[in-house]
């Protein structure tokens, strides 16, 4: 624990989210939110077969899907099964972890290279979420030289 001071570490964590593993992708979200929490900066840029996990709904969801519900876990589970042990045993959800980082400030690019290989565009994502679609010379730019960044 702290005395209320920020902690050490980078003033901002850039992390390319490529892997489609739900835990994987669930974890990145906990490092961004977490830095943020604690006073840093945090962006995540979704990218390869974790671009998934942005996938959106239709109208009757509200934008939102269960999209992320479909990644794979290592231990051959859906993301969704995965999710509801985490929630079960009090670890913060998938969707409870997008809503603190899109209330923290955490910013989600989805790589716009990364749309075009899977075949998608901007309208198969959620609805719900301010995700920028952008490149990686975007995602440079908006690195910090005193911070970290990360592939995942």
């Amino acid at each position: 624990m702290t005395d209320g001071a920020p902690l050490a570490g980078p003033e901002k964590i850039s992390l390319i989210v490529f892997s489609g593993d739900y835990e994987r992708v669930h974890y990145a979200l906990c490092v961004a939110t977490t830095a943020v929490a604690v006073g840093g900066a945090a962006t995540l840029l979704f990218t390869g077969q974790a671009i998934g996990a942005l996938v959106g709904g239709g109208e009757a969801e509200g934008g939102r899907s269960a999209g992320w519900r479909a990644l794979p876990g290592s231990d051959g589970r859906a993301g969704g099964a995965i999710d509801d042990d985490y929630r079960a045993r009090g670890v913060a959800g998938f969707e409870e972890l997008l809503a603190a980082g899109a209330e923290l400030g955490v910013r989600l690019i989805v790589c716009e290279m990364g749309l075009r290989v899977a075949g998608l565009d901007r309208a198969a994502l959620r609805a719900d979420l301010a995700i920028e679609e952008a490149g990686l010379a975007t995602f440079l730019a908006d690195a910090s030289a005193a911070g970290a960044i990360t592939f995942i």
